[in-house]
């Protein structure tokens, strides 16, 4: 596709999501905090942001379900997926295909949600809002009619003038204000232990640092290969925990949600007109999620599937040793449609064992990550 042609439809783009303002940051923060935690937007009532994605939970949940994944603003209504975290999302590059270590080939990497479709925060919200087994919101027009009778809906009009009177815009000037609450500096606080600790400031036990040193070591866990960490720069903002590349874990079913669901197939469904990733090759991939406050978030996973951090590290460690313990079914990365389970990573470690061998960690080393893990959790976690 030419150059000419990617402008041109992403200029398009712009003029359809990005309304104009008439507010300064604060305004915009301000705004955006406030329909972040609005129960009132849903249909029916009582769903907000905040439900799914609790200031408590560092911004992640799953809105009282027991899944794995969010209950809806509907009775047995869920979401498809897990609910990540929502901090740090200002360094969340847009989707593009860069060149990764030696590897001649070019690698997918950034974009919002598990399959990195959106490529904006303020775009982004469409999803949760209108989607039926979300907020379930009608459309722009519904959004706006709803905006007029709250309590902040004139600095909302004022915000974005006549922004109220056209649907399209209306979904765009309400992105517009999530985006600015989101990417606000508290959303970033960098206030866990680890960063005192890259600050020089504090020091972690001995078994969080044994758990530090097994997390980087690449014979080990691995884990530093996709969730990138740097603590010897004294500069928190480098150990973002995340490569923002893409993943083929093989990640096991989730017994918990409904049958009949239709399979998850990740990057491959991402429609974009500009790239290539409705190509199979790129099916069951799903974007590596940072590490910054994973012990808080009550399940794992784009599907859900853990409701514990030790079991996640224990799955990446032990996969291909045992994998009956978990894959209970007898059908290895039965998670996986039978068409894409040749696309799991198999190779990159721990990924590089057959079932009998030693595990890549042992009890005492997954106990030592989660140590650790557990230091990634902020002492401020942003509130709205």
């Amino acid at each position: 596709m030419s150059r000419f042609v990617r402008l041109f439809f992403t200029c398009c783009l712009l003029c359809v999501t990005t309304p104009l303002r008439a507010a300064d940051e604060a305004t915009l923060v301000a705004l955006g905090r406030a329909l972040f935690v609005d129960t009132e937007l849903s249909s029916p009532r009582g769903t907000s942001c905040a439900s799914c994605h609790d200031p408590a939970r560092a911004f992640s949940g799953t809105n009282g379900s027991t899944l794995g994944v969010p209950r809806g603003s509907r009775a047995g209504h869920f979401a498809r997926r897990s609910a990540p975290s929502l901090l740090y999302l200002k360094y969340v590059p847009s989707f593009r295909f860069v060149q990764t270590g030696d590897d001649p080939g070019l690698s997918p990497t950034g974009g919002f949600f598990w399959d990195g479709r959106a490529d904006s925060i303020r775009t982004l919200t469409r999803q949760p809002l209108l989607n039926p087994d979300e907020m379930n919101v009608a459309g722009g027009g519904a959004l706006a009619a709803t905006l007029r009778q709250r309590p902040y809906g004139a600095e909302f009009e004022a915000a974005f003038p006549r922004a109220l009177a056209d649907p399209e815009a209306t979904l765009g000037a309400v992105g517009e204000a999530v985006e600015a609450f989101l990417t606000a500096d508290d959303m970033a606080p960098f206030s866990s232990r680890f960063d005192d600790f890259v600050r020089g400031t504090t020091r972690l036990t001995p078994d969080e640092l044994r758990g530090l040193a097994l997390f980087k070591d690449a014979t080990k866990g691995g884990c530093a290969g996709c969730h990138q960490v740097d603590d010897a720069s004294h500069d928190p903002t480098r150990s973002l925990f995340t490569d923002f590349g893409f993943d083929a874990p093989g990640v096991p079913a989730n017994p918990r949600l409904p049958p009949g669901r239709n399979p998850d197939l990740g990057l491959c469904e991402r429609a974009d007109p500009l790239t290539s990733t409705s190509e199979p090759r790129y099916c069951v991939n799903f974007r590596t999620p940072s590490l910054r406050n994973v012990a808080v978030r009550p399940s794992f996973m784009h599907n859900g599937a853990f409701t514990s951090l030790r079991a996640v590290v224990a799955f990446y460690a032990t996969r291909d040793t045992n994998p009956k313990r978990w894959y209970p079914s007898g059908v290895r990365f039965d998670g996986v449609p039978a068409e894409f389970r040749r696309q799991i990573n198999v190779t990159t470690p721990p990924y590089d064992r057959r079932p009998g061998d030693p595990p890549a960690l042992d009890d005492a080393e997954i106990d030592a990550i989660v140590s650790f893990l557990k230091t990634l959790t902020d002492a401020k976690v942003a509130k709205p």
